[in-house]
């Protein structure tokens, strides 16, 4: 059987016409038309044999240095068109009283040689005479031309002359609808205007935006060229290559070498072949037999795969996806080719030879008797399913509703004609040119239930299938249905595609990517390249804090405030909230330190109050001494509102109340450094200086100084007060819980009235800090107005380039150290003195010190 299926594909492969007997009875010879009589006659060229050479130098056994290939597609067409024939005939609805004939004519030919055969055609006789027909009556009304649209150009252009109705039943084609052109010819096969739609909604399904365009070289494949690459502009599919194939294309030459070099050099692994001709396929096909080159090709139509004569070696082009118009089975058409037999239609020489090969079984032996060997139930559907369709393809389609086009027109014609001449008697000549009013407008449905218009206004996009084809078991080809397109279907579906059905091509263990540049993972967007076409592009990582969670994304999306980026940068996570806590080791150690110097000072002031008589404490001032020691106690426990969860009550507080404390502390010292100025002064005479110590005028510098702050401290609150707020920015994964202080010029007038006090204490304590006694306490008050300055002036640009905690911790940092300066230059040398030198806190110590001073 193997034996058998080999030598079907060499008889494919050359054509069969050889067969030939001397018997003058049942000898017959090759016949290159049908003819079937009628009272009216439809005549259809229907090629069956493809041309082609490989090259130019290359010389083979056939006649004509042709390449000749026997198209059992084509073969299906003519039995179509046998078949509505006889179909219409039975029907006794439709041309009742009339029966229909045909011619069918096998084109032998190249396309360029389809001139000349129409005219062989008109004048029915071997010498091409125009305007002149041999034939004794002429019974043919209309002319079904295909499969390619530059046949049914050519010859339309011929019969123009002559009016004769011509139905193509190739693939639509805008141009054979120009009526400028082409008056008196139609075309039956579906618009395809979606077709363009269909194979890029295909290539983004999955994902292919990386592709290459094959295409005739003519009018048509410029508007599909257009149209295709409008709509993946549209769509965000790049082309990687366009060959244009020239238009008389059936031998391979150095421009097709260049085509399949591109292709096999393009980094796409998806080729588009848009092509209304077995030609290309043809001559690609037979050249991939030597080059395997593993593509995925997405072709607009379906090839005769039988133009490979060597049945077990064809992998090129296995996993490729076909779209075909979709139509419904004519019911008794697998009825017909199953009874399709040469004892039925012995004018069928091909049949015959089909019969001989696969059944060993002949009808034309030379002794006119059938071969005993015939198997009564044969039929064409034995025939190996990888190489003969037992459904209608889209051709044969197109080729049955042709016949069923003229039947319906002469119907209605005939209608017509009763009904303007109901007496009239005896048959009436049709001539071909009075159909043309009748098929502009004829609209029937046909065997299957579809609608069928000849007027390309009238036409509509149809429904798609999608044909994946397998090589699969190896040599074993077929066509297999893995989904459809419809432009009709909603937006979003207008694809179905059943992904788990689709066999790749042998070169791919998944699904075939086909991208310019490798996809851009989550956390990465895509970076253009200047050169390149948009499908080519570089990855760059998302900024910070920004992220893509999807591949190929062109821009990164910022999280929100209250999110950040994770790690990977592909997905944004919740911050946490955070703030000074006491919980926090930074917060725990600020309070520690807070209560701490507190009861410190505490500790302080009880020593002084214990102490109160005594002469160093009595030297000192002591009420002030005491208010500045409860004013720094109160000053130490401030940090404690910058600690722990703030709210607008705390916000408030914190920024007013360590002012003023701190207003009252700085005026107390600024009152004890004028006490001292003041009292060195006394001595010397002068009204207005005994009355200021006697009046203590000083003590008013604090409540003055305090009231003046106070104020200030007003103007902030009732302009823009300190307020809760977040910084989400500063430490990475949180959002920070702090206080802002609203008005920044506020903050700073205050805190410039603070040095201001500072620097007025200073002063003060400078010009008397070597004035001669035995207690001056003005050295001690100059260093705390250092150290205050020291703190603050550090402060403040440290403060200005931090955020955040660090920030908050640097101001309760600096009230803590300007508050120690206080505590330890002021009070640190008298609390060494009453607690480890108690003899030196003596009136006699003191008196004798200062006598040994003025003798020095």
């Amino acid at each position: 059987m193997m034996f058998s299926w080999i030598f079907i594909f060499w008889l494919l492969q050359t054509h069969v016409l050889v067969c030939t007997f001397d018997d003058s009875q049942c000898s017959w010879k090759t016949k290159l038309s049908r003819y079937s009589d009628g009272n009216v006659v439809i005549s259809a060229f229907v090629p069956l044999s493809i041309y082609y050479i490989l090259n130019k130098n290359i010389k083979f056994h056939v006649k004509d240095k042709y390449f000749e290939q026997f198209n059992l597609n084509n073969y299906q067409c003519s039995l179509a068109f046998i078949f509505a024939t006889e179909e219409i005939n039975r029907n006794p609805h439709l041309l009742p009283n009339t029966s229909l004939g045909f011619e069918l004519y096998d084109i032998q030919r190249s396309e360029w040689d389809f001139l000349r055969e129409a005219f062989l055609w008109l004048t029915g006789m071997g010498t091409n005479i125009p305007n002149y027909t041999c034939r004794r009556e002429n019974k043919v009304v209309a002319l079904l031309t295909g499969a390619s649209w530059v046949t049914s150009a050519r010859i339309g252009r011929l019969l123009n002359l002559y009016k004769y109705p011509q139905l193509s039943f190739g693939h639509f084609d805008s141009i054979l609808s120009d009526r400028g052109q082409f008056s008196y010819l139609y075309q039956t096969a579906a618009k395809d205007s979606s077709l363009s739609l269909g194979i890029i909604s295909l290539l983004l399904h999955f994902s292919w935006t990386w592709v290459g365009l094959v295409l005739i070289d003519n009018l048509k494949g410029i508007k599909i060229l257009s149209k295709m690459r409008g709509e993946m502009y549209r769509k965000r599919v790049c082309v990687a290559f366009v060959e244009m194939v020239p238009e008389n294309l059936f031998y391979f030459d150095s421009s097709s070498q260049k085509t399949l070099k591109v292709i096999m050099e393009s980094s796409a692994n998806v080729v588009i072949i848009y092509d209304d001709r077995e030609s290309l396929h043809c001559i690609m096909l037979v050249r991939l037999r030597f080059e395997k080159i593993w593509k995925v090709w997405v072709m607009n139509s379906k090839f005769d795969v039988n133009i490979i004569y060597e049945p077990f070696i064809f992998d090129s082009f296995h996993g490729s996806l076909l779209f075909t118009h979709h139509h419904d089975e004519i019911s008794d058409f697998r009825k017909f080719i199953q009874a399709y037999t040469p004892s039925k239609y012995p004018d069928d020489q091909y049949i015959d030879i089909f019969w001989k090969i696969l059944f060993n079984c002949s009808f034309f032996l030379p002794d006119c008797k059938v071969s005993v060997n015939c198997l009564p139930n044969a039929s064409l559907e034995m025939f190996p399913s990888h190489m003969w369709e037992m459904h209608m393809t889209e051709a044969s389609y197109n080729i049955y509703n042709s016949v069923y086009a003229v039947a319906h027109s002469l119907h209605e014609m005939t209608l017509k004609q009763l009904q303007t001449q109901p007496h009239r008697n005896g048959e009436r000549t049709i001539h071909p040119w009075e159909l043309h009013p009748f098929l502009k407008k004829i609209h029937f449905k046909n065997g299957a239930g579809h609608h069928v218009a000849l007027d390309s206004q009238m036409k509509l996009d149809e429904e798609y299938d999608i044909l994946n084809f397998w090589n699969f078991p190896n040599g074993l080809r077929q066509n297999m249905k893995v989904g459809t397109f419809s432009f009709k279907a909603p937006h979003g579906h207008q694809l179905f595609l059943s992904d788990h059905m689709i066999q790749w091509s042998t070169g791919f263990t998944e699904l075939p990517r086909s991208m310019c540049s490798e996809s851009c993972v989550p956390g990465f967007r895509k970076s253009s390249q200047e050169v390149e076409p948009t499908c080519c592009y570089d990855c760059a990582p998302c900024p910070e804090n920004e992220i893509s969670n999807e591949t190929d994304m062109d821009n990164c999306v910022k999280c929100p405030e209250s999110h950040y980026a994770n790690a990977q940068q592909n997905h944004c996570l919740e911050k946490a909230v955070t703030f000074l806590s006491y919980e926090d080791p930074l917060g725990k150690a600020l309070s520690c330190v807070s209560l701490g110097c507190s009861l410190l000072t505490v500790g302080v002031l009880g020593v002084f109050v214990k102490h109160y008589n005594t002469p160093i404490v009595k030297a000192n001032n002591r009420s002030l001494t005491c208010i500045l020691l409860i004013t720094l106690t109160f000053c130490f426990l401030c940090p404690l509102l910058f600690i722990g969860h703030p709210n607008t009550a705390i916000c408030v507080l914190q920024q007013s109340i360590f002012a003023v404390l701190f207003t009252v502390a700085l005026s107390t010292v600024l009152a004890k450094t004028l006490t001292v100025v003041l009292a060195f002064k006394a001595t010397v005479p002068g009204r207005m200086v005994r009355w200021l110590m006697i009046s203590r005028a000083p003590n008013f510098i604090i409540p003055i100084c305090t009231i003046i702050q106070l104020g200030l401290c007003g103007i902030w609150l009732s302009i823009s007060p300190p307020f809760v707020d977040s910084d989400a920015y500063t430490e990475h994964g949180h959002v920070i819980i702090l206080c802002n202080k609203g008005s920044e010029l506020a903050f700073h007038c205050v805190l410039g009235y603070l040095c201001s006090l500072a620097l007025g204490s200073y002063t003060m304590a400078y010009f008397s800090m070597n004035l001669p006694d035995t207690f001056n306490e003005a050295k001690f008050l100059t260093f705390s107005m250092l150290m205050f300055f020291s703190v603050w002036v550090t402060f403040l640009p440290v403060y200005h380039s931090t955020k955040g905690k660090v920030m908050l911790a640097m101001e309760v940092f600096a009230i803590l150290a300007s508050n120690a300066g206080l505590l330890g230059c002021i009070f640190a040398p008298k609390c060494y003195i009453i607690l480890l030198r108690p003899e030196r806190n003596s009136l006699h110590c003191m008196k004798s010190k200062a006598h040994s001073r003025r003798e020095f």
